[in-house]
Protein backbone atom coordinates (compact mmCIF):
# COMPACT_ATOMS: atom_id res chain seq x y z
CA UNK A 1 0.00 0.00 0.00
CA UNK A 2 1.15 3.66 -0.72
CA UNK A 3 1.46 6.35 1.98
CA UNK A 4 -1.93 8.09 0.69
CA UNK A 5 -3.99 4.30 0.64
CA UNK A 6 -2.28 4.13 4.41
CA UNK A 7 -3.81 7.46 5.68
CA UNK A 8 -6.74 6.79 3.79
CA UNK A 9 -7.29 3.34 5.43
CA UNK A 10 -6.52 5.11 9.25
CA UNK A 11 -8.49 7.89 8.74
CA UNK A 12 -11.07 5.40 7.80
CA UNK A 13 -10.26 3.10 10.91
CA UNK A 14 -10.70 6.09 13.13
CA UNK A 15 -13.94 7.21 11.60
CA UNK A 16 -15.54 3.81 11.75
CA UNK A 17 -14.81 3.25 15.61
CA UNK A 18 -15.69 7.05 16.60
CA UNK A 19 -19.11 6.11 14.90
CA UNK A 20 -19.50 3.18 16.01
CA UNK A 21 -18.71 3.97 20.34
CA UNK A 22 -20.43 7.75 19.67
CA UNK A 23 -23.41 6.11 17.90
CA UNK A 24 -24.33 3.84 20.50
CA UNK A 25 -23.37 6.18 23.54
CA UNK A 26 -25.33 9.03 21.51
CA UNK A 27 -28.47 7.52 21.50
CA UNK A 28 -27.97 6.44 24.92
CA UNK A 29 -28.04 10.27 25.62
CA UNK A 30 -30.70 11.06 23.21
CA UNK A 31 -32.81 8.45 25.04
CA UNK A 32 -32.06 10.10 28.15
CA UNK A 33 -32.78 13.96 26.52
CA UNK A 34 -36.44 12.71 25.60
CA UNK A 35 -36.95 11.11 29.23
CA UNK A 36 -35.92 14.65 30.94
CA UNK A 37 -38.23 16.73 28.28
CA UNK A 38 -41.13 14.65 29.70
CA UNK A 39 -40.40 14.79 32.84
CA UNK A 40 -39.54 17.43 35.15
CA UNK A 41 -37.43 15.83 38.14
CA UNK A 42 -35.34 14.26 35.53
CA UNK A 43 -34.66 16.98 33.34
CA UNK A 44 -31.70 18.33 34.59
CA UNK A 45 -29.83 15.19 35.27
CA UNK A 46 -30.71 13.77 32.44
CA UNK A 47 -30.45 17.27 29.53
CA UNK A 48 -28.36 18.91 31.30
CA UNK A 49 -25.45 16.07 31.28
CA UNK A 50 -26.04 16.72 27.67
CA UNK A 51 -25.59 20.02 27.71
CA UNK A 52 -22.39 19.82 29.24
CA UNK A 53 -20.91 17.62 26.75
CA UNK A 54 -22.37 19.79 24.23
CA UNK A 55 -20.65 23.10 25.15
CA UNK A 56 -17.43 21.10 25.03
CA UNK A 57 -17.58 19.81 21.61
CA UNK A 58 -18.82 23.77 20.91
CA UNK A 59 -15.95 24.82 22.07
CA UNK A 60 -13.76 22.65 20.05
CA UNK A 61 -15.58 23.90 16.60
CA UNK A 62 -15.98 27.53 18.21
CA UNK A 63 -12.44 27.90 19.35
CA UNK A 64 -11.40 26.77 16.48
CA UNK A 65 -13.55 29.10 14.11
CA UNK A 66 -11.73 32.25 16.47
CA UNK A 67 -7.89 31.01 16.17
CA UNK A 68 -8.60 30.59 12.74
CA UNK A 69 -9.45 34.47 12.56
CA UNK A 70 -6.93 35.16 14.90
CA UNK A 71 -4.17 33.44 12.69
CA UNK A 72 -5.31 35.18 9.49
CA UNK A 73 -5.07 38.15 11.43
CA UNK A 74 -1.67 38.09 12.69
CA UNK A 75 0.37 35.37 10.50
CA UNK A 76 3.38 33.40 11.58
CA UNK A 77 4.36 29.74 11.91
CA UNK A 78 2.11 28.86 14.42
CA UNK A 79 -0.72 29.36 12.19
CA UNK A 80 0.18 27.93 9.29
CA UNK A 81 1.07 24.71 11.33
CA UNK A 82 -2.26 24.35 12.52
CA UNK A 83 -4.45 26.05 9.73
CA UNK A 84 -5.85 22.88 8.52
CA UNK A 85 -6.82 21.53 12.33
CA UNK A 86 -8.60 24.09 12.79
CA UNK A 87 -10.58 24.36 9.01
CA UNK A 88 -11.66 21.20 9.53
CA UNK A 89 -13.44 21.52 12.45
CA UNK A 90 -14.86 25.02 12.22
CA UNK A 91 -16.54 22.58 8.84
CA UNK A 92 -18.03 20.71 11.58
CA UNK A 93 -20.36 23.64 12.61
CA UNK A 94 -23.56 22.27 10.57
CA UNK A 95 -23.12 18.93 12.72
CA UNK A 96 -22.69 21.04 15.53
CA UNK A 97 -25.79 22.78 14.77
CA UNK A 98 -27.95 19.88 14.08
CA UNK A 99 -26.71 18.44 17.88
CA UNK A 100 -28.25 21.29 19.55
CA UNK A 101 -31.99 20.19 18.94
CA UNK A 102 -32.13 17.84 22.20
CA UNK A 103 -31.14 21.34 23.96
CA UNK A 104 -33.94 23.28 22.10
CA UNK A 105 -36.52 20.86 22.62
CA UNK A 106 -35.80 20.81 26.34
CA UNK A 107 -36.21 24.52 27.19
CA UNK A 108 -38.64 24.49 29.31
CA UNK A 109 -37.52 21.55 31.45
CA UNK A 110 -34.02 22.37 31.56
CA UNK A 111 -34.30 26.01 32.24
CA UNK A 112 -37.85 25.56 34.42
CA UNK A 113 -36.85 28.36 37.04
CA UNK A 114 -37.22 30.69 34.38
CA UNK A 115 -39.76 29.41 31.73
CA UNK A 116 -41.72 28.66 34.12
CA UNK A 117 -40.96 31.19 36.70
CA UNK A 118 -42.86 31.32 40.07
CA UNK A 119 -45.62 34.31 40.43
CA UNK A 120 -44.01 35.80 43.55
CA UNK A 121 -40.23 35.56 41.53
CA UNK A 122 -40.21 39.65 41.15
CA UNK A 123 -36.04 39.21 40.09
CA UNK A 124 -37.26 36.96 37.41
CA UNK A 125 -40.08 39.01 36.48
CA UNK A 126 -37.79 41.65 35.64
CA UNK A 127 -35.81 39.88 33.18
CA UNK A 128 -38.75 38.48 31.34
CA UNK A 129 -37.86 40.71 28.14
CA UNK A 130 -34.45 38.90 27.72
CA UNK A 131 -35.57 35.70 29.69
CA UNK A 132 -38.21 33.87 27.52
CA UNK A 133 -38.49 30.95 25.73
CA UNK A 134 -38.77 33.10 22.34
CA UNK A 135 -36.53 35.40 21.93
CA UNK A 136 -34.23 32.69 23.65
CA UNK A 137 -34.73 30.53 20.39
CA UNK A 138 -34.25 33.42 18.01
CA UNK A 139 -31.08 34.26 19.69
CA UNK A 140 -29.82 30.91 19.04
CA UNK A 141 -31.03 31.15 15.23
CA UNK A 142 -29.07 34.50 15.12
CA UNK A 143 -25.67 32.84 16.73
CA UNK A 144 -25.65 30.05 14.97
CA UNK A 145 -26.71 31.57 11.90
CA UNK A 146 -23.68 33.62 12.66
CA UNK A 147 -21.05 31.13 13.27
CA UNK A 148 -21.99 28.97 10.32
CA UNK A 149 -21.94 32.11 8.23
CA UNK A 150 -18.10 32.97 8.93
CA UNK A 151 -16.87 29.67 9.03
CA UNK A 152 -18.64 28.97 5.56
CA UNK A 153 -16.64 31.92 3.88
CA UNK A 154 -13.50 31.25 5.94
CA UNK A 155 -13.06 27.97 4.38
CA UNK A 156 -14.91 28.94 0.87
CA UNK A 157 -11.89 32.10 0.40
CA UNK A 158 -9.07 29.30 1.43
CA UNK A 159 -10.03 27.06 -0.55
CA UNK A 160 -9.97 29.78 -3.43
CA UNK A 161 -6.46 30.94 -2.06
CA UNK A 162 -4.51 27.67 -2.80
CA UNK A 163 -6.16 27.82 -6.56
CA UNK A 164 -5.33 31.73 -7.02
CA UNK A 165 -2.86 32.64 -3.51
CA UNK A 166 -2.88 36.39 -4.98
CA UNK A 167 -2.63 39.42 -2.15
CA UNK A 168 -6.24 40.30 -2.62
CA UNK A 169 -7.46 37.26 -1.05
CA UNK A 170 -4.92 37.38 1.84
CA UNK A 171 -6.52 41.10 2.36
CA UNK A 172 -10.39 39.81 2.35
CA UNK A 173 -9.36 37.55 4.85
CA UNK A 174 -8.00 40.25 6.88
CA UNK A 175 -11.06 42.78 6.68
CA UNK A 176 -13.42 39.81 7.38
CA UNK A 177 -11.66 38.59 10.68
CA UNK A 178 -11.40 41.54 13.10
CA UNK A 179 -15.11 42.90 12.64
CA UNK A 180 -15.86 38.44 12.39
CA UNK A 181 -13.43 38.23 16.02
CA UNK A 182 -15.50 40.94 17.43
CA UNK A 183 -18.73 38.99 16.21
CA UNK A 184 -17.75 35.89 17.42
CA UNK A 185 -16.88 37.14 21.02
CA UNK A 186 -20.25 39.25 21.35
CA UNK A 187 -22.47 36.00 20.34
CA UNK A 188 -20.90 33.69 21.98
CA UNK A 189 -20.97 35.62 25.33
CA UNK A 190 -24.93 35.77 24.79
CA UNK A 191 -24.69 32.24 24.25
CA UNK A 192 -22.70 31.82 27.66
CA UNK A 193 -25.51 34.09 29.40
CA UNK A 194 -28.32 32.00 27.73
CA UNK A 195 -27.71 28.53 28.37
CA UNK A 196 -25.12 28.51 31.36
CA UNK A 197 -25.64 31.23 33.52
CA UNK A 198 -29.20 31.11 32.76
CA UNK A 199 -29.36 27.76 34.39
CA UNK A 200 -29.12 29.83 37.82
CA UNK A 201 -30.89 33.46 36.70
CA UNK A 202 -30.44 34.80 40.56
CA UNK A 203 -27.20 35.26 39.77
CA UNK A 204 -24.86 36.91 37.18
CA UNK A 205 -21.31 38.06 36.61
CA UNK A 206 -20.02 39.80 33.67
CA UNK A 207 -17.05 37.90 33.15
CA UNK A 208 -19.10 34.70 32.44
CA UNK A 209 -18.63 34.64 28.73
CA UNK A 210 -15.14 35.57 28.09
CA UNK A 211 -14.51 32.59 30.95
CA UNK A 212 -16.33 30.15 28.26
CA UNK A 213 -14.90 32.05 25.41
CA UNK A 214 -10.73 31.27 26.87
CA UNK A 215 -11.97 27.46 27.74
CA UNK A 216 -12.95 27.54 23.89
CA UNK A 217 -9.70 28.71 22.67
CA UNK A 218 -8.08 26.29 24.75
CA UNK A 219 -10.05 23.42 23.99
CA UNK A 220 -9.72 24.22 20.29
CA UNK A 221 -5.96 24.66 21.03
CA UNK A 222 -5.57 21.77 22.41
CA UNK A 223 -7.46 19.82 20.13
CA UNK A 224 -5.33 21.52 16.91
CA UNK A 225 -1.73 21.01 18.33
CA UNK A 226 -2.79 17.50 19.31
CA UNK A 227 -4.35 16.31 15.46
CA UNK A 228 -1.45 17.96 14.04
CA UNK A 229 1.39 16.61 15.86
CA UNK A 230 -0.37 13.24 15.47
CA UNK A 231 -0.84 13.64 12.17
CA UNK A 232 2.84 14.44 11.27
CA UNK A 233 3.83 11.16 13.93
CA UNK A 234 2.48 9.44 11.33
CA UNK A 235 4.01 10.52 8.32
CA UNK A 236 0.25 11.89 7.29
CA UNK A 237 1.95 15.27 5.82
CA UNK A 238 4.98 15.74 3.50
CA UNK A 239 6.50 18.30 5.88
CA UNK A 240 7.25 17.87 9.61
CA UNK A 241 6.37 20.74 11.62
CA UNK A 242 9.84 22.24 12.79
CA UNK A 243 10.51 22.24 16.61
CA UNK A 244 10.63 26.12 17.07
CA UNK A 245 7.29 26.21 15.87
CA UNK A 246 6.32 23.77 18.42
CA UNK A 247 7.62 25.66 21.27
CA UNK A 248 5.48 28.71 19.34
CA UNK A 249 1.99 26.08 19.73
CA UNK A 250 3.76 25.10 23.44
CA UNK A 251 3.60 28.82 24.36
CA UNK A 252 0.15 29.38 23.16
CA UNK A 253 -1.37 26.40 25.28
CA UNK A 254 0.37 27.97 28.04
CA UNK A 255 -1.16 31.16 27.32
CA UNK A 256 -4.58 29.79 27.12
CA UNK A 257 -3.79 27.82 30.56
CA UNK A 258 -2.58 30.82 32.26
CA UNK A 259 -5.63 33.30 30.98
CA UNK A 260 -8.03 30.11 32.24
CA UNK A 261 -6.87 30.58 35.67
CA UNK A 262 -6.44 34.15 35.86
CA UNK A 263 -10.39 34.43 34.82
CA UNK A 264 -11.24 31.86 36.89
CA UNK A 265 -9.55 33.18 39.74
CA UNK A 266 -10.38 36.97 39.16
CA UNK A 267 -14.16 35.87 39.67
CA UNK A 268 -13.83 34.30 42.61
CA UNK A 269 -11.44 36.77 44.32
CA UNK A 270 -13.95 39.75 43.15
CA UNK A 271 -17.18 37.92 44.22
CA UNK A 272 -15.84 36.61 47.35
CA UNK A 273 -14.54 40.33 48.89
CA UNK A 274 -17.68 41.29 47.68
CA UNK A 275 -19.48 39.37 50.25
CA UNK A 276 -22.78 39.71 48.69
CA UNK A 277 -25.20 36.65 49.14
CA UNK A 278 -26.80 37.03 46.08
CA UNK A 279 -23.31 36.30 44.48
CA UNK A 280 -21.16 34.23 46.49
CA UNK A 281 -24.25 31.66 46.52
CA UNK A 282 -23.14 30.44 43.22
CA UNK A 283 -19.38 29.23 44.97
CA UNK A 284 -20.87 28.28 48.01
CA UNK A 285 -22.25 24.11 46.68
CA UNK A 286 -18.71 24.35 44.47
CA UNK A 287 -16.47 24.54 46.74
CA UNK A 288 -18.07 22.03 49.39
CA UNK A 289 -18.12 18.14 49.22
CA UNK A 290 -18.06 16.38 46.10
CA UNK A 291 -17.88 19.68 43.87
CA UNK A 292 -15.21 21.32 45.88
CA UNK A 293 -12.91 17.73 45.38
CA UNK A 294 -13.53 18.45 41.49
CA UNK A 295 -12.63 21.91 41.92
CA UNK A 296 -9.26 20.57 43.64
CA UNK A 297 -8.83 18.35 41.36
CA UNK A 298 -9.08 21.15 38.34
CA UNK A 299 -6.44 23.49 40.35
CA UNK A 300 -4.09 20.75 40.42
CA UNK A 301 -4.44 19.06 36.45
CA UNK A 302 -5.84 22.15 34.96
CA UNK A 303 -2.99 24.54 35.86
CA UNK A 304 -0.43 23.68 38.04
CA UNK A 305 0.85 20.29 36.14
CA UNK A 306 -0.04 21.77 32.79
CA UNK A 307 1.73 25.26 33.86
CA UNK A 308 4.82 23.68 35.23
CA UNK A 309 5.10 21.22 32.23
CA UNK A 310 5.05 23.56 29.36
CA UNK A 311 7.37 26.27 31.27
CA UNK A 312 9.87 23.65 30.18
CA UNK A 313 11.12 23.70 26.66
CA UNK A 314 11.76 20.57 26.44
CA UNK A 315 8.00 19.37 26.49
CA UNK A 316 7.20 21.76 23.68
CA UNK A 317 9.19 20.68 21.47
CA UNK A 318 8.85 16.99 22.09
CA UNK A 319 5.93 15.76 20.05
CA UNK A 320 4.54 12.79 22.10
CA UNK A 321 4.99 14.31 25.37
CA UNK A 322 2.95 17.72 23.54
CA UNK A 323 0.22 15.34 22.34
CA UNK A 324 -0.30 13.81 25.79
CA UNK A 325 -0.68 16.89 27.82
CA UNK A 326 -2.88 18.15 24.86
CA UNK A 327 -4.77 14.97 25.88
CA UNK A 328 -5.28 15.93 29.17
CA UNK A 329 -5.73 19.65 28.39
CA UNK A 330 -9.08 18.35 26.84
CA UNK A 331 -10.33 16.15 29.77
CA UNK A 332 -9.80 18.57 32.04
CA UNK A 333 -12.19 21.00 30.05
CA UNK A 334 -14.79 18.83 30.19
CA UNK A 335 -14.26 18.48 33.80
CA UNK A 336 -14.50 22.67 33.85
CA UNK A 337 -17.64 22.68 32.17
CA UNK A 338 -19.14 19.74 34.81
CA UNK A 339 -17.65 21.78 37.65
CA UNK A 340 -19.38 25.08 36.00
CA UNK A 341 -22.45 24.00 34.90
CA UNK A 342 -22.85 20.71 36.65
CA UNK A 343 -23.30 22.42 40.15
CA UNK A 344 -25.92 25.20 38.62
CA UNK A 345 -28.33 22.37 37.53
CA UNK A 346 -29.83 21.64 41.20
CA UNK A 347 -29.49 17.88 41.39
CA UNK A 348 -28.78 16.48 44.56
CA UNK A 349 -28.02 12.73 46.25
CA UNK A 350 -28.27 10.17 44.00
CA UNK A 351 -29.10 12.15 40.76
CA UNK A 352 -25.73 14.03 41.72
CA UNK A 353 -23.68 10.51 41.78
CA UNK A 354 -25.13 9.68 38.41
CA UNK A 355 -24.15 13.55 36.77
CA UNK A 356 -20.65 12.23 36.02
CA UNK A 357 -21.33 8.77 34.30
CA UNK A 358 -24.21 10.69 32.52
CA UNK A 359 -21.69 13.23 31.19
CA UNK A 360 -19.53 10.55 30.37
CA UNK A 361 -21.63 9.03 28.02
CA UNK A 362 -22.74 12.24 26.52
CA UNK A 363 -19.10 13.33 25.84
CA UNK A 364 -18.69 10.13 24.15
CA UNK A 365 -22.16 10.36 22.23
CA UNK A 366 -21.40 13.87 20.84
CA UNK A 367 -17.73 14.00 20.40
CA UNK A 368 -17.64 10.68 18.46
CA UNK A 369 -20.31 11.78 16.47
CA UNK A 370 -17.97 15.02 15.99
CA UNK A 371 -14.83 13.25 15.61
CA UNK A 372 -16.11 11.71 12.93
CA UNK A 373 -17.66 14.32 11.13
CA UNK A 374 -13.93 16.13 11.75
CA UNK A 375 -11.95 12.99 9.93
CA UNK A 376 -14.10 12.98 6.90
CA UNK A 377 -13.41 17.13 6.72
CA UNK A 378 -9.94 16.55 6.75
CA UNK A 379 -9.26 13.85 4.55
CA UNK A 380 -11.38 15.87 2.09
CA UNK A 381 -8.71 18.50 2.18
CA UNK A 382 -4.85 18.99 1.88
CA UNK A 383 -3.05 18.32 5.31
CA UNK A 384 0.01 20.25 4.29
CA UNK A 385 -0.06 23.85 6.08
CA UNK A 386 -0.65 27.25 4.10
CA UNK A 387 1.66 29.32 3.35
CA UNK A 388 4.01 25.97 2.71
CA UNK A 389 6.59 27.40 4.63
CA UNK A 390 6.47 26.94 8.32
CA UNK A 391 9.60 28.52 9.37
CA UNK A 392 9.87 32.32 9.52
CA UNK A 393 10.47 34.48 7.03
CA UNK A 394 14.32 35.93 6.46
CA UNK A 395 14.71 39.47 7.33
CA UNK A 396 16.48 42.35 5.58
CA UNK A 397 15.79 42.83 1.93
CA UNK A 398 14.63 39.68 0.23
CA UNK A 399 12.16 39.93 2.67
CA UNK A 400 11.12 42.93 1.08
CA UNK A 401 11.12 41.79 -2.19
Amino acid sequence: MSGGEILHAWFDLVRRRSLKIGGLALAVSLAGCAIGAFWLRAAPLLLGAYLIAYLFVLGAALGSLGLLMLGHLTGGAWAAAIRRALEAATRTLPVVTALFLPILLGTGNLYHEWAHPAEHDHLIAEKRAYLNVPFFLVRAAVYFASWNGLAYLLNRWSLQQEQDPSPRLARRFRLMCGPGLVLYGLTMTFAAFDWGMSLTPHWFSTIYGVMLIVGQGLTAMAMAVGATLLLADRRARLTDVPAETRADLGSLLLTFVMLWAYMSLSQLLIIWSANLPEEITWYMPRLRGGWGAIGVLLAVFHFIVPFFALLHGGVKRDPRRLIQLCGLLLVMRVIDLLWVIGAGLHVSGAWALLLPPMVAIAAAGIGGVWLAAAVRQLRARSLEPYPPVLEAAPAGPEAAS
